[in-house]
């Protein structure tokens, strides 16, 4: 079993190697601009494949797909149109560095290249998962920007939730797990969003942090790591790569 710090200089390999379409010509870079990030579902999406009993390298191209997914999301989530944010990580975001319509076209690209490689496995489940979860998403961007009736729980399951709950899905399809037996790690990955989430907002002083303020929301954050380490132990396999994950989740300062 790999450790978190060794899948994810795995993700960042797969991502620098990874063989865009020719196709897209310059708009290769920034796509590869957009590509940055601490890697959280990616690793789930190997650590799990690996707990699963399959090959962390079978798994590379489903996780390569999960973080094409989010970055898509980053850069539309930036745009004026949007939350018209300046800067990601430290640096300008794709639309001021690139301009509102290369950054358009970035996260379409990005968007289109994950499936791809989604639909590089035998079985079509992988793709179908992601799909899925990016609809999930969408309609939890679409809820934040409409400020629609929702409540924050159900927003956060969508916009945040789904994808790491497809971190695992994915993980579990690429190790060619029977659907009948995914019950119990997808028990475990629907707590997945959630735990980051609410720390998320701690750290931003918004949503859960500012709604319940920050000991309640702190309290929802051990419950919710609590709930995660809770349903691995109801997984017979070796799943201490992805106790660590929780642990690391649940304490992260940034």
């Amino acid at each position: 079993m790999q450790a978190p710090d060794a899948l994810r200089a795995l993700v960042e390999s797969s991502l620098s190697d990874l063989a865009l379409a020719p196709e897209l010509g310059g708009l290769a870079e920034p796509m590869r601009y957009a590509l940055g990030g601490k890697r959280v579902r990616p690793v789930i999406c190997l650590a799990t494949a690996e707990a699963a009993g399959g090959e962390v390298e079978a798994a590379l191209p489903a996780a390569a797909a999960l973080e094409l997914v989010h970055s898509f999301s980053l850069v539309h989530d930036d745009l004026p149109a949007m939350d018209d944010d300046d800067e990601r990580r430290g640096r300008p975001t794709l639309h001021v560095a690139y301009g509102e319509g290369v950054a358009l076209l970035a996260g379409d690209a990005l968007l289109a290249e994950a499936f791809r490689l989604a639909l590089s496995y035998p079985t079509t489940a992988p793709a179908r998962e992601l799909a899925e979860a990016t609809l999930g998403m969408i309609g939890g961007q679409y809820l934040d920007i409409t400020g629609a009736d929702a409540d924050l729980a159900e927003l956060h399951r969508l916009k945040t939730g789904r994808l790491f709950a497809a971190s695992v899905g994915l993980g579990l399809w690429a190790a060619e797990v029977p659907e009948a037996e995914q019950a119990p790690w997808r028990a475990f990955g629907d707590e997945l969003g959630l735990l980051f989430q609410i720390v998320d907002d701690v750290l931003d002083g918004d949503g859960y942090a500012a709604r319940l303020g920050e000991p309640a929301a702190l309290e929802l954050v051990g419950e919710a790591a609590g709930r995660a380490r809770a349903a691995l132990r109801l997984i017979d396999a070796d799943t201490w790569v992805l106790s660590a994950i929780v642990d690391e989740l649940a304490v992260r300062t940034v």
